[in-house]
């Protein structure tokens, strides 16, 4: 399976997006997104050579597709102003025309009352108008999945031809309405600029990251005489093991590794910390951020494409393309909404015709009734509060994986902390160690010596590196990056034990362990210390570490339990060392040394009695995540840990998990503001239409303003306090 990313133009409301959702499915095509405030159609696909046939089907809809995977179809096509802007300029000088009659008794311009003359300037806006309301309305009802621009066309049609059958047979004073039918079509034109003018507003967080992606890059090549050039080139045909220099002010073309030089870097745009870090030599620097001071010359690590910046883009798009459970509601009413309009249209001719005894007021009411209903509305109310709400976070250093967890976070009642790596740095330092056994077999490639000689210091930091390389547990880090060998054993088996630690086997078949307690607690009383040593079942010495407390631990407690939300401290770590943590932080509860299967199965209770929210970042830590109602990681987690939460907080620390939850309960308010505007707008727009209490021309600017209400709604989550 491959995963298709296109961006479609022509995408007018949510039914358009229905219908390019529908028809891919109908194709056989799996997993399809698509959202219709950004464009984006993503969706699986089995076989890669049909893509022509479903760009081609896509085409006969009525939409282009403008880019694939990022490249655009035509990138030599030259950047022209908004199509909707330009249909605006076009009609608008026509169209004030015509609606100057209204004011002839006042301005005395009785050639305009003329019908010919009328007739004449509203046949090119009706032209124009049709060249796009009446194609993709045809289009649309041809796939039997009818669209907003079914309602314009057929309201602006009934007041052109209604005017034009006055005209050719001699009445036309009693069916003047070319005004009605170009102020329509004009109006509904200005309406969708100032959608789109309003919807672009909503991604210009993801917009600057995108933006981020593409930049000039100075490469280092070397000539025949093995002299250093320096060569400007765009960042996307960089490879890995390029060699790039970068100065001061510059902007990281692509994820990398400083091979010479010190730097300042500020990495606002990937983390939303915006305290420059200086970096050194063989530290990673992440494409899109910024050298505020110094110059480096670095080695690519990734291509543009999958970088980190690139990677947080598309799952920031992707997360948007998916639609959170309250949008379901408002889809399964967007399907229906276009032939249920016709219908009340239809009821609405008939009923003031019979009341009334008229027919013009009739039709007049039921184009007003077309031209109010406003279905986009009900389409954009949650993917424009969620391009801004998944923006924002973005911005922010916080990335969401998938749009439900936004809404989730409205639920949550408690939050589950792992402890090491997450209230605590996971920056160890070696406090002590002690060989309690010194008597026991030395270890090397060849042969185990006999039994009684003594392990001396360096013996035992040789064997706890040994065993401890191989771990990614932030202990064994910390003991393998200050002992390490160049002599280091080479086990015949190794392998990690979730929960207690490492275990070897060397040639002749000796059995070492480094582990917690757990691993010896059979064979000691004394559980104070870290990292225990057996070999053989024989316990041979302990190490103990100690770890600092995050900065921000104690105010993020404090926050959350401002929000009565309880806080639950679940580790695998020692008991009178998590009490004593949990203590200092003022925690409501602790639950200690559990294995990652234990830990699963205490969230799977959790979760039972209410939505629960947990926070890690261990490989032990990574079913836990996957388990909970949101599982949130820490960017310097495991890979493991990452790929299992739904919520990675890239600042390194805790900072921003008050955004996060701040920013999902916001979002969530806004959807239900945006969703109750829609809903109370068309069922009180529409029966003020059918009694004739507004007239066509207005309704048309109505219809065009209701989305733009719901995009300025949406676009107030940038600026609202959350936390």
């Amino acid at each position: 399976m491959n995963t298709v990313n296109w961006k479609v133009e022509g995408m007018t409301c949510s039914n358009c997006a229905l219908t390019i959702g529908k028809y891919l499915e109908k194709e056989g095509q799996q997993n399809v997104k698509v959202n219709p405030v950004t464009g984006e159609v993503i969706f699986d696909v089995a076989d890669g050579n049909g893509i022509e046939k479903l760009e081609k089907g896509i085409a006969d809809l009525g939409y282009r597709v403008a880019e694939k995977n990022g490249v655009i179809t035509r990138p030599n096509e030259k950047k022209r102003i908004n199509k909707y802007l330009r249909y605006v300029l076009i009609c608008a000088p026509f169209t004030l025309v015509l609606m100057l009659h209204m004011f002839e008794k006042v301005i005395h311009l009785h050639w305009l009352m003329n019908p010919w003359v009328q007739l004449g300037l509203c046949l090119p806006v009706y032209i124009v108008g049709m060249s796009f309301f009446g194609r993709s309305a045809l289009k649309s009802i041809r796939n039997g999945m009818p669209n907003m621009n079914v309602l314009v066309a057929v309201g602006a049609t009934a007041a052109f031809f209604y005017s034009l059958y006055g005209t050719l047979t001699g009445q036309a004073e009693q069916y003047m309405f070319y005004e009605t039918a170009a102020t329509i079509i004009t109006l509904v034109f200005f309406g969708n600029y100032l959608e789109d003018a309003s919807v672009e507003q909503t991604q210009r967080a993801l917009n600057s990251l995108a933006k981020s992606q593409k930049v000039m890059a100075n490469m280092i090549a070397f000539d025949d005489q093995h002299q250093e050039q320096i060569f400007a080139v765009e960042n996307t045909v960089l490879h890995v093991g390029d060699l790039v220099l970068i100065k001061s002010g510059e902007q990281i073309p692509a994820d990398c590794k400083i091979l010479w030089g010190e730097a300042t870097v500020n990495e606002a745009i990937i983390t939303g910390e915006s305290l420059p870090l200086t970096k050194k030599q063989k530290d990673v620097l992440i494409g899109g951020s910024i050298v505020v001071d110094g110059t480096v010359k670095a080695q690519v690590t990734a291509t543009a494409k999958d970088s980190v910046l690139a990677n947080i883009v598309n799952l920031v798009k992707q997360a948007q393309g998916e639609k959170p459970p309250v949008q379901q509601m408002a889809d399964k009413i967007s399907a229906i909404f276009i032939p249920i309009v016709l219908g009340i249209a239809a009821v609405t001719l008939v009923a003031n015709w019979i009341i009334l005894k008229e027919f013009t007021p009739a039709l007049m009411r039921c184009i007003a009734v077309l031209v109010i209903a406003c279905p986009c509305a009900m389409g954009l109310a949650t993917p424009a509060a969620i391009a801004v709400g998944l923006g924002r976070a973005a911005k922010n250093g916080v990335l969401f994986r998938n749009s439900k967890s936004l809404e989730l976070f409205k639920n949550i009642t408690q939050v589950v902390f792992d402890k090491t790596g997450t209230l605590t740095t996971g920056n160890f330092e070696i406090a002590g160690w002690e060989i309690v056994n010194r008597k026991s077999s030395i270890v090397n490639d060849a042969s185990t010596h006999d039994s009684q000689l003594t392990i001396d210091e360096s013996e035992f930091k040789r064997i706890a590196y040994s065993l401890e390389k191989y771990s990614n547990h932030p202990i064994a880090k910390c003991i393998s990056a200050n002992w390490k060998v160049n002599n280091e054993i080479r086990w015949a088996k190794i392998e990690e034990m979730k929960g207690l630690g490492m275990k070897a086997v060397t040639k002749e078949g000796d059995e070492w362990i480094a582990g917690s307690y757990k691993a010896a607690a059979h064979l000691t009383n004394d559980e104070t210390h870290n990292i225990y040593i057996l070999k053989n079942n024989e316990l041979i010495g302990w190490i103990d570490v100690k770890d600092e407390l995050r900065p921000e631990a104690t105010s993020i407690i404090r926050y959350l339990k401002s929000k009565q939300i309880k806080t639950i401290l679940l580790s695998g770590d020692r008991k009178s060392k998590c009490d004593a943590l949990a203590a200092q932080l003022g925690m409501d509860e602790v639950i200690a040394e559990q294995t990652p299967e234990q830990k699963l199965e205490i969230i799977e209770r959790l979760n039972k009695l209410t939505p629960t929210a947990m926070v890690g970042d261990g490989i032990n830590d990574a079913p836990a995540l996957a388990k909970a109602t949101i599982g949130i990681s820490l960017s310097e987690a495991s890979q493991v840990a990452m790929q299992t939460a739904d919520v990675v907080l890239m600042n390194h620390g805790l900072k921003n998990l008050p955004l996060s939850l701040g920013l999902g309960k916001h979002t969530f308010l806004t959807i239900k503001q945006n969703l109750f505007w829609a809903f109370f707008y068309n069922i009180i727009a529409i029966p003020v239409a059918a009694f004739g209490l507004l007239t066509p021309t207005f309704g048309a600017l109505v219809m065009g303003l209701s989305d733009v209400v719901l995009a300025i709604n949406s676009v107030r989550l940038f600026v609202k306090k959350v936390v």
